[in-house]
């Protein structure tokens, strides 16, 4: 990115322009006390050399993802991403500084959104699909939001098995609409042991698989959900689960959204991550963001366009559904060539070698004398407990170049001394091996 600084006669004649004789009295409307009036604590320009060499220091500090032992996910997941994809992104006409959506013009951004959707209604078992998700946390309070505007209500049920961050975003969205949000515990199994809905309740929502890796049992809850005039809302913290798992519409989810980062985006420190949400066709007009639809031009050529919008930059704002102001173009687009390379068959297979790789971790783990606390299937992530603290066993895989996984002591203390492992596509037999040493304290 070019960094383009603003010279003094830039500044004043911005200043002009609005009006305002100097920089201060621009800011004149933020409170004198909330001004800060110092000198900035940030050290003097350095040369383009130094700057390099602080940066390499910075990043060698650093525990690399993606290497064959590499067992921490937790909602950010470290999966093999095909050179294709970075080289396919790099393309000028690809990078943008926005979105373009005139079809006159955008053919290419619309079919890429198009495919998206078609792709991740197919994969969720759902009619219809959106795309202007910033990630799995924020699509899921997308979906309780919608399911609120569907039913009139404002009560919702989560389960405890939704992750710990997605929770916080939810109370976050909801806190300032009234929203009552009740929690459904979970059973000792790990998985979410039922519900009363009540007729106040605007929908349920359940993580499949869930927060500590057990696969949800979806189709217990469709029937009492529905019952209840409610709807079923299944978020998917882990994408690369849906080619192997029963899609949850077929369940009887009536929206299901989730985080795709898993799709060809890499690990990065917090982000970005991308955000889906997919409905039945019965609610697309409470659906937030965008959508593209297909059509034939007046030569009868195929062709796209921005077909529904339901955000405020698009309508009038009280008829909002959403103030979404992106689509995570770039983030989508990575996602959509991704999945086009793998295909049906290359993407059940990868989801396939991270359930084989994870049921031989449990089994190696299990073998060292560890415990795995709950007895629900599971996909590529699971809960273990190791034998003094999570933080010991923690730090001796560290020891042993092994990133173990997630301490669960500040999400989950009632577990004891557990610890979140998850195993991909890219974990080695002699990197597992090596897990279950130092978790079990045995020699490697």
């Amino acid at each position: 990115m070019r960094y383009i600084p603003h010279t003094d006669d830039d500044i004043r004649e911005m200043l002009a322009v609005v009006g305002q004789p100097d920089v201060d009295a621009l800011f004149h409307v933020i409170p004198e006390e909330l001004r800060f009036k110092g000198v900035l604590d940030v050290p003097s320009g350095q040369s383009e050399l130094e700057v390099q060499k602080r940066l390499g220091e910075l990043a060698a500090a650093n525990t690399q993802s993606g290497g064959d032992a590499w067992f921490l996910g937790a909602g950010t997941y470290a999966h093999f991403v095909p050179s294709a994809v970075d080289a396919l992104i790099s393309r000028a006409e690809i990078t943008t500084s926005y979105t373009p959506y005139q079809p006159e013009i955008s053919q290419g951004t619309l079919q890429t959104i198009f495919e998206w959707q078609t792709m991740m209604a197919s994969l969720t078992g759902l009619e219809v699909a959106n795309a202007s998700m910033y990630d799995g946390a924020s699509a899921t309070a997308e979906a309780a939001l919608m399911a609120m505007r569907v039913t009139r209500r404002e009560r919702i049920l989560v389960s405890d098995g939704v992750h710990p961050h997605t929770l916080h975003v939810l109370a976050t969205y909801l806190g300032g609409l009234g929203a009552r949000i009740d929690a459904l515990p979970l059973g000792d199994d790990g998985r979410t042991a039922g519900a009363v809905v009540a007729d106040d309740v605007a929908c349920v929502i359940v993580q499949q698989p869930n927060f500590l890796g057990c696969i949800e049992e979806l189709g217990a809850f469709g029937e009492t959900v529905h019952a209840a005039g409610a709807l079923l809302v299944a978020t998917v913290g882990e994408a690369l689960s849906l080619p192997l798992l029963r899609p949850p519409g077929d369940w009887g989810a009536d929206i299901v959204c989730g985080e795709a980062q898993s799709f060809g985006v890499p690990v990065g420190f917090g982000g970005p991550h991308l955000g889906f949400l997919a409905a039945r066709m019965k609610h697309v007009r409470q659906l937030p963001g965008r959508l593209v639809g297909e059509t034939v031009d007046a030569r009868g050529k195929r062709g796209f366009v921005l077909t529904l919008s339901t955000r405020e930059q698009h309508i009038r704002r009280e008829r909002a559904t959403s103030n979404i102001c992106t689509n995570q173009g770039l983030c989508l687009t990575m996602a959509t060539i991704y999945l086009s390379l793998m295909g049906k068959a290359g993407l059940r297979e990868v989801a396939l070698q991270n359930l084989a790789k994870a049921e031989y971790a449990k089994r190696k783990l299990q073998e060292a004398g560890l415990e795995l606390p709950f007895s629900a299937p599971t996909f590529n992530e699971f809960v273990v407990r190791v034998p003094d603290t999570p933080s010991a066993a923690l730090a001796r895989a560290r020891e042993a170049k092994v990133t173990g996984g997630l301490d669960l002591t500040r999400f989950r203390p009632q577990l004891g001394p557990a610890v979140l492992v998850c195993a991909t596509e890219l974990c080695s037999r002699e990197g597992i091996d090596r897990l279950a040493a130092a978790l079990s304290g045995a020699p490697a």
